[in-house]
């Protein structure tokens, strides 16, 4: 009987301990909140970048109508030319599932823009990400310019990086050397890859701050740790549409 009481006793105990040793595994934080943000980048055939951004501009009423744009921009530096950006904010993978039927099913959308634009865009690339639990998603307080920085980091997720890819980042905002919109981690797509949406008021505004942020051992410090988890980087200049809700 003492025999199996001690038996029982190192199960229980294996089972109470087993949630502690799987989480070990984790990668970061958990993202409880169902929302997310689909990244779309389109690259349009040369010489039919202007005729796209006509067409969208007078139809993208009719997208709207079923989920909510965040922004719309065309790449100026950074990458391929003849290039657009935008950013659809989805409640979930159910709302978007729902979206997408009714897009389907809109015949003025399908006839008025989809179909006669297919023909203008060479290549799409499409990601989902969320925002990373200590960013929020930000606002400017005026018209603009925006930069894209994305990051591929090593993998093992932020439970790696994230500490230190958090203080390079507000070490700038800290600094005032930009201003934070987001900064999102990818969930589909390439992963461990961060993706950090920055606004300036210009782009000789955007450069004065670099340059300002190089001399600053703060944040060159904070750079230097989080370089240690980084495979490679890219940066796109954006340019905001007259339409686009984010300016």
């Amino acid at each position: 009987m003492l025999g199996l009481r001690s038996c029982l006793t190192r199960v229980l105990a294996a089972r109470t301990l087993a949630p502690q040793m799987c989480s070990s595994f984790a990668t970061g934080p958990r993202q409880y909140d169902g929302t997310f943000y689909e990244f779309r980048t389109y690259c349009l055939k040369p010489s039919k970048m202007n005729e796209y951004m006509e067409k969208i501009k007078k139809n993208i009423h009719l997208r709207t109508a079923h989920s909510e744009l965040v922004g719309f921009w065309s790449v100026e530096f950074g990458g391929r030319m003849n290039k657009v950006f935008h950013i659809w904010k989805y409640d979930n993978f159910a709302h978007r599932t729902e979206v997408r039927k009714a897009l389907a099913k809109d015949r003025e959308w399908q006839e008025q823009f989809l179909i006669p634009s297919l023909a203008l865009i060479d290549k799409q690339e499409f990601e989902i990400a969320y925002l990373v639990p200590w960013s929020k998603l930000e606002k400017p307080p005026k018209e603009g310019v925006y930069e894209l920085a994305t990051f591929q980091m090593k993998p093992g997720g932020p439970a790696l990086w994230g500490e230190p890819f958090k203080r390079a980042v507000n070490a700038h905002v800290n600094r005032g050397y930009s201003k934070l919109v987001g900064v999102f981690h990818t969930e589909y797509g390439t992963l461990n890859r961060v993706h950090v949406l920055w606004w300036n008021e210009s782009a000789d505004s955007r450069a004065a701050g670099r340059h300002e942020s190089h001399e600053d051992p703060r944040v060159v410090a904070a750079v230097r740790e989080s370089v240690n988890y980084l495979v490679s980087q890219q940066n796109m200049l954006l340019i905001p549409a007259s339409f686009s809700p984010l300016k």
